[in-house]
Order: structure tokens, then C-alpha cells, then sequence
């Protein structure tokens, strides 16, 4: 007895759509008369938008669904699409790799993003709203140090790392104080989910 298992079948070009509309789909490749095979893939398409109807709202989805059906019939299915058949270079071509930001990150615990407000904080004019974004960076980066160093932390080290990271040029008020490490360790671990038993 000869055993129909998915392991032996045909790999899926679209597996989402699953094995019955690859059927239909092959079926409507073997149809000699045009007419019909144009009723054929309009009725594919049909079906395969009421699998997907929460993405009937999204710009173009009856655009997409042609595309699929191009590229589940391995662009073989001659039909009058109303929409250009893709070119089969755009649909399999690999995306484009995203470059990896290579400059080096001083201090990995705080992270770009802080290296980034730091800089803007650079080109702001002297003031108080100055100071209050140092501030607000500096309670920030101690937060950030006790994350992932759970050490004891004091200000003058984060005072030094931003006076580091700026090439000195924050100014550290003198009478800056910034948050006590309990408090900061109190409020993470309330944000923390309470472990399942």
C-alpha cells in the first residue's frame, strides 16, 4: 500500500496557501482554452483572499495575491492578469543585506542610543534645559550600569564615563545628585513579572 506523506510530496512554493490551492493552481496551468483558465485563476484568487480576510484592508492585497499566484504556477500560467506579471527576478532575488553599524560603541552597557543623546546634548546651548537632559542621562546611565554590572555604582563614575563619552565637553553641575542605586533597583524589580510557580 503506497502511503501519500508530505515528506514525498512536492515542496510548496507558498506553503501559507497550503496543498489544495497548489492543486488548483497546477490544474489551472493544464487547462488547454484561455477563457477558462482566466475563470480558473480568478476563482483561485477568490479563494485564496477569503483564507487571508483580516489583510483585505491592506493597499495592493489583490496586487499581492496575483503576485502569489505568478509565482505559485512558477510564472507559467498564461492569463490576463490586470495587473503586469512580475518579473520572477523580483520575487525570488534575495533582499539586500542592512549594513552593521561598524563604529565602536566606547561603553556597551549604556548602549548607542545614549551615546547619541549625550551628542545631542553637546550641541545644546548652556541652561537649564541642559542640565535637566544631563540629568536625565545620567540617572539613565546609572540604570543602565546597574543592570548589567549589579554592582555598587557611584556618580562620580557616571559623571566621568559622560565627561568620557562627550570628549568634555558636559560640564557636570556640582551640586548634580542623582538617583540613590536602591531606589533604581527597587523600581526594576517591581517592573519585573512575578516568577511562575
Amino acid at each position: 500500500m503506497d502511503y501519500d506523506y508530505n515528506t514525498s510530496r512536492k515542496k510548496l512554493v507558498l506553503p501559507e496557501y497550503g496543498r489544495h490551492i497548489q492543486k488548483m493552481v497546477d490544474h489551472a496551468k493544464a487547462i488547454k482554452d484561455r477563457e477558462e483558465r482566466n475563470k480558473a485563476a480568478k476563482t483561485i484568487i477568490s479563494i485564496m483572499g477569503n483564507m487571508n480576510p483580516h489583510l483585505r484592508d491592506i493597499s495592493d492585497f489583490k496586487h499581492k495575491l496575483w503576485d502569489h499566484l505568478a509565482l505559485m504556477s512558477d510564472f507559467e500560467l498564461d492569463i490576463d492578469s490586470p495587473y503586469e506579471m512580475p518579473a520572477r527576478e523580483t520575487l525570488i532575488s534575495k533582499p539586500k543585506q542592512i549594513p552593521y553599524m561598524s563604529d565602536k560603541i566606547r561603553y556597551l552597557h549604556y548602549g548607542r542610543i545614549m551615546q547619541q543623546m549625550i551628542d545631542a546634548a553637546v550641541e545644546m546651548e548652556d541652561g537649564s534645559d541642559k542640565e535637566r537632559l544631563t540629568m536625565l542621562i545620567a540617572n539613565h546611565m546609572k540604570k543602565s550600569y546597574l543592570t548589567w554590572n549589579r554592582n555598587q555604582v557611584t556618580d562620580e563614575i557616571i559623571f566621568h564615563d559622560i565627561r568620557q563619552l562627550s570628549g568634555g565637553k558636559i560640564i557636570i553641575p556640582e551640586n548634580m545628585k542623582l538617583s540613590e542605586t536602591k531606589d533604581i533597583l527597587a523600581k526594576s524589580k517591581k517592573k519585573r513579572p512575578p516568577k511562575k510557580k
